[in-house]
């Protein structure tokens, strides 16, 4: 399996609109972090995209995305899911519907803010057309490809992590809780919301992604949705060396 980091950001993206702190002003590259989202590439040769934010077509075109077979949604804030207008290249790419799978409150508010993407709008070529699947915490498939659902807190609402094969990705999350945590064993990869150092409200900080990590045992874990308060090296040197912050354009290779 291939995995691509197309972004690692907060809602905010890094640099901060407006903001001089040292990792806004960075000039390492892994401090330019862009709305949270991944590629997959299954042993099967299925092509998954999990949220499409508001950069999808830059992350796109910068990694080499040219086709998909599904998007995953985690949960339906705008910074996972403004970036649907972009599927439509996809669309064109698949010469068909492109099916999208996520919790019902997430299928329900694409429906009402992007009424016009969904399977049964004319065809033109102009705008994308997908077909929504709400999925709870049973496994399914595209093609060959078996993924796991994995409900979490995120704030007041639910989101949605997933597990395919070996890798995990458990981004926007206040808690996950004990039935979740059980299908999250025996991972090669997971990747893990750590927005700041501090206590959120509605993102778990690095401690308690440690917490996590620690718990579920995987042999190595990345960090995502990092804040600008997280700089990039310096957080790599308090949380590693089987724990690292994770950045735009990393590519992982898992073996099965």
């Amino acid at each position: 399996m291939r995995v691509r980091f197309l972004g690692t950001s907060t809602s905010y993206g890094v640099p901060v609109i407006g903001c001089r702190c040292a990792t806004c002003c960075s000039t390492d590259p892994r401090n330019k972090r862009t709305r949270a989202s991944v590629y997959l590439e299954s042993d099967e040769g299925v092509r998954l995209l999990i949220d499409s934010g508001p950069e999808l077509r830059v992350q796109a075109l910068r990694e080499g995305v040219t086709r998909l077979d599904a998007v995953l949604y985690t949960h339906f804030h705008a910074d996972h899911t403004a970036g649907i207008d972009d599927l439509k290249a996809f669309n064109a790419a698949l010469g068909g519907v492109l099916p999208c799978f996520g919790d019902a409150p997430t299928g329900v508010s694409l429906r009402e803010r992007f009424a016009y993407a969904f399977a049964g709008t004319p065809w033109i070529g102009l705008i994308p057309h997908i077909n929504y699947t709400a999925v709870d915490s049973k496994p399914f498939y595209v093609g060959k490809t078996c993924i796991q659902p994995v409900p979490m807190r995120h704030g007041a609402i639910r989101a949605t992590g997933y597990r395919v094969d070996n890798f995990a990705y458990l981004t926007d999350t206040s808690g996950v809780p004990a039935a979740s945590r059980a299908l999250l064993y025996d991972l090669d990869v997971v990747v893990v919301d750590a927005l700041r150092w501090e206590p959120h409200p509605t993102h778990l900080s690095v401690p308690e992604a440690l917490e996590l990590i620690a718990d579920i045992q995987p042999r190595h874990a990345y960090l995502t949705h990092v804040g600008h308060t997280l700089e990039h090296e310096t957080t790599n040197l308090r949380v590693g060396p089987d724990v690292e912050v994770a950045f735009d354009g990393l590519e992982l290779t898992l073996a099965r």
